[in-house]
């Protein structure tokens, strides 16, 4: 009898649902005609308005066909195909020409048609599709349909490709380029990701209000000292001040050491990354041991002072040695203090995490590959330079601030007293 009830319930079910399909098909079909029908009358009508534009400023330069006018400079001269920007194609536009009287007799170009020719909105248009994810083979095919009547050519691999070289050179520049001088800094966040077999070095910044701000990339890796050096050389000569103390968390470089030493001296207090920290000693562990070693450092790292959180990380390295893995140790004792900065500066426990590792930089880091991973073919280390600015780009459009920015204002008046570091507190 319940089993009668239950298929019972199952079929009205199957019922309903297919109910719910057949009215909801022609509502859908009737939303995708709307859609199409509402692109048409855009595509015809951006057209129209193109023509007419075209044909009065043609009439402002000439006069008007077929009337006699004095003094006129230039006479109407038929008509040209030419293929402008449109709905991220290059569709052909039919357009009157203009020629200039006397010896020159040269065509003038209408306003309009120079405006397409000089700002191209196709570039632009070719580097959003590929920010979201699509191919270079693939751009056509994301495309809205356009319609019948409207001649168009496409746009073909090679064109997309050139648009492609052209934003993400754009991009490139502005950033390479963009002046520092109003960044308020405060903390900065530099680390490394590969691209195409190639490191890249990436400078995020914090300001004092958290808001992040990214600064520079760099192509080579953290532990070439002369590359680290050329970074933050090239971010002071663009006008970024680090005149009082600033907190650089870093994954742990010795170039990178090195050339924040040799730059900014004293003024940099270095926090080396927790999880960097954690997965070299790991990289040293047999398997068996790795996940207790890991424990044992989170619950070290998670401590209300940088003294407890030491005592217990030279036991945990004394207990490594008594069980013979001395490497393990050595790496764990390696930079030690440096990897306590901020439970030293007595920092709020949500920013003191914030600002223990390099994961802030790590939405960088996952929109660079996600912008690169179509790329089938790396030619230079210019191209992926430029590929690198175009994701970063994208990426500071969707930045939040610092987690735990509130509590900035005690991270400024640990770095800006006289001495670098203040006294031991208790995290709050």
């Amino acid at each position: 009898m319940k089993k009668d009830v239950i298929r019972e319930r199952k079929q009205g079910a199957i019922a309903t649902s297919v109910a719910m399909q057949q009215l909801m098909l022609p509502l859908l079909l009737a939303m995708d005609a709307t859609k199409r029908g509402l692109l048409a009358f855009v595509q015809q009508m951006g057209m129209a308005v193109l023509r007419e534009l075209l044909a009065t400023e043609a009439v402002q330069i000439a006069g008007p066909k077929g009337k006699h006018q004095l003094g006129r400079t230039h006479h109407h001269w038929g008509t040209g195909r030419a293929s402008v920007a449109f709905g991220g194609r290059n569709v052909v536009v039919e357009h009157p020409r203009v020629r200039a009287r006397g010896k020159g007799k040269r065509e003038v170009v209408l306003p309009s048609m120079e405006a397409l020719r000089q700002g191209d909105p196709l570039t632009a248009r070719i580097a959003e599709q590929v920010v979201l994810g699509v191919s270079t083979r693939g751009y056509e095919r994301s495309l809205d349909p356009i319609e019948p009547d409207i001649q168009s050519r496409g746009a073909r691999k090679s064109s997309v490709s050139r648009g492609l070289v052209q934003a993400t050179a754009e991009k490139l520049a502005e950033f390479v380029s963009r002046d520092l001088g109003d960044v308020d800094l405060c903390a900065m966040f530099i680390d490394g990701i590969e691209v195409a077999g190639r490191s890249v070095l990436i400078a995020l910044g914090v300001t004092i209000d958290g808001t992040k701000v990214p600064l520079g990339i760099w192509a080579g890796s953290s532990e070439n000292h002369v590359i680290a050096s050329a970074l933050l050389q090239n971010l002071i000569e663009r006008g970024l001040r680090v005149e009082a103390s600033t907190l650089f968390v870093i994954d742990g470089g010795k170039g990178l050491r090195k050339a924040l030493k040799d730059v900014f001296g004293d003024r940099a207090v270095v926090q080396r990354c927790q999880v960097h920290k954690l997965r070299n000693v790991r990289d040293h562990l047999d398997e068996s041991r790795r996940a207790y070693v890991a424990r044992q450092m989170r619950d070290a790292y998670a401590s209300t002072t940088a003294s407890t959180a030491k005592r217990k990380l030279m036991q945990l390295a004394s207990w490594l040695e008594s069980n013979g893995e001395d490497s393990a140790a050595a790496s764990l004792r390696e930079g030690l203090d440096e990897t306590l900065t901020v439970l030293n500066l007595g920092l709020p426990k949500t920013l003191a995490r914030a600002l223990s590792t390099t994961n802030a930089i790590e939405n960088l880091n996952g929109s660079i590959r996600r912008v690169t991973r179509n790329v089938k073919r790396w030619r230079d280390e210019a191209m992926i330079r430029r590929w690198v600015a175009l994701a970063v780009a994208e990426s500071q459009r969707r930045f939040r601030r610092m987690k735990g920015h509130k509590g900035m204002s005690v991270l400024v008046a640990a770095l800006r007293p006289a001495k670098d570091l203040v006294p031991e507190k208790k995290v709050a």
